[in-house]
């Protein structure tokens, strides 16, 4: 088989098992002779994939903004005279919300049964030892505690639209997207007509531009994981390791347990298609650890790949890349209660029941984009009660193995969006799903 006619999934998972390959060899070069120079090859290679890795996300967050705009005020435009347009939007929150709850509940129920921060003195200094500095992560959330979440409602509405674009404030996009296409679709039908034109057109460059971009997946992928893998030491996983296992085993539950079945028991529609259709998505997530950026692939995977119309899924999935963070919650929640085990703070079911409740709110509030939960759980953790300074040495410890693992949410956070749009679209009536061979 002529190796460029692989499907774009196989190809991107052909360049991320080089990268993880070759990122290993890299790491061990390093770990080899801590105090000697690099190869000049290694040096060049890291600075060339830091290159094409950059230049590829920074290509992706480039159609973001443009993306969800067009998408969304298209989608509500041509559903606002429709009497569904309210019936579609309640289905649509409450799927994210029940999915994100589901997520919680399972991040809170395994951290509970496998303990990782009941460790020995030994360890946890260990721990400590490899702490970071986060002095710019802790200013970021300097100032902020659990009152910040009413902000999340308060950013909806933005005074300045273009200061939101610039500053990439999605909630408050969509927001304004979604009472300008239903104002909109309220026109005469002349003026109407002539702005479904002018949006269907911008929205079409917008497309064609995605498609162009999504050809260079495989390299960007490359680049993006490979200096990663190369500066993350494993010996960070010796004493984070079980944390990162908790973690994983949390995510995989929902990714493997509970998506699986709402495609199966509500959709009806067999989840093997559905892990198909968003390869490229998955995987592009993974690379990237940006729901937003990956939302360009994650559109092209479900209206072509999965079938699912561009009625609902161009209002649901913009919408889920900013609210619908089932992984991003249910990590946010594992970190807070380990932090309680490791420091033996006492976590009362009450306490519980509120980090659950702040996980939920705060994740839909978490900007799409690496890392920026760390902030949302600094906010968490000085809400229920954690001393300034465990709230910083608990930032350092996490941040330790963060990357990978807010890769690893990230991918479940961009499935759970996917799988929205499948389930929602079935309510629909709609049919025909899965209309491409994906093997």
């Amino acid at each position: 088989m002529n190796p460029f006619k692989l499907k774009l999934h196989w190809q991107i998972l052909c360049a991320l098992v080089c990268a993880i390959g070759l990122g290993i060899l890299i790491n061990q070069i390093s770990a080899g002779s801590p105090d000697a120079p690099l190869p000049t090859w290694v040096v060049m290679t890291l600075g060339v994939c830091d290159f094409i890795g950059t230049l590829f996300l920074q290509a992706l967050k480039m159609i973001v903004i443009p993306l969800i705009m067009t998408s969304i005020i298209l989608a509500v435009m041509n559903l606002g005279r429709d009497k569904r347009f309210a019936r579609l939007g309640l289905k649509t929150l409450v799927y994210y919300f029940a999915t994100g709850l589901m997520a919680v509940v399972i991040g809170l129920v395994v951290v509970n049964l496998l303990q990782p921060g009941d460790v020995n003195p030994a360890t946890r200094e260990a721990m400590l030892v490899g702490v970071q500095n986060t002095e710019s992560l802790m200013a970021k959330a300097e100032g902020r505690s659990g009152k910040d979440v009413v902000e999340i409602f308060v950013r909806m509405v933005p005074p300045n639209i273009f200061k939101a674009a610039v500053e990439g404030q999605f909630l408050a996009l969509i927001f304004f997207s979604i009472l300008f296409g239903y104002f909109a679709a309220k026109l005469p039908d002349d003026l109407l007509a002539s702005q479904r034109t002018f949006w269907a057109g911008l929205n079409g460059i917008i497309t064609a531009l995605t498609d162009f971009i999504i050809l260079f997946a495989p390299i960007g992928v490359f680049g993006l994981v490979l200096p990663t893998i190369a500066t993350t030491g494993a010996e960070l996983f010796g004493t984070m390791g079980y944390f990162a296992l908790t973690v994983c085993v949390a995510l995989g539950l929902h990714f493997f347990g509970v998506m699986p079945l709402i495609l199966a028991l509500i959709a009806k529609e067999n989840p093997l298609q559905q892990y198909r259709a968003m390869a490229p998505a998955i995987l592009t997530a993974f690379s990237t650890a940006s729901s937003a950026s990956t939302l360009p692939v994650t559109m092209e995977c479900v209206q072509k790949s999965a079938g699912v119309s561009k009625r609902v899924s161009s209002f649901t999935l913009p919408l889920g890349a900013t609210v619908n963070m089932d992984g991003t919650a249910l990590f946010e929640c594992v970190v807070v209660i380990f932090l309680a085990q490791l420091f033996g703070i006492e976590m009362t079911l009450m306490t519980q029941f509120t980090v659950v409740l702040l996980a939920l709110l705060t994740s839909v509030g978490v900007a799409g984009i690496p890392s920026a939960s760390l902030v949302a759980i600094v906010v968490i953790l000085s809400a229920v009660g954690f001393p300034p300074d465990l709230v910083e040495k608990g930032i350092g410890i996490v941040f330790l193995v963060d990357r990978i693992l807010d890769m690893s949410r990230t991918a479940v956070n961009v499935f759970g969006d996917s799988c929205g749009a499948v389930v929602i679209g079935k309510t629909e009536g709609e049919q025909g799903y899965y209309p491409a061979s994906n093997a």
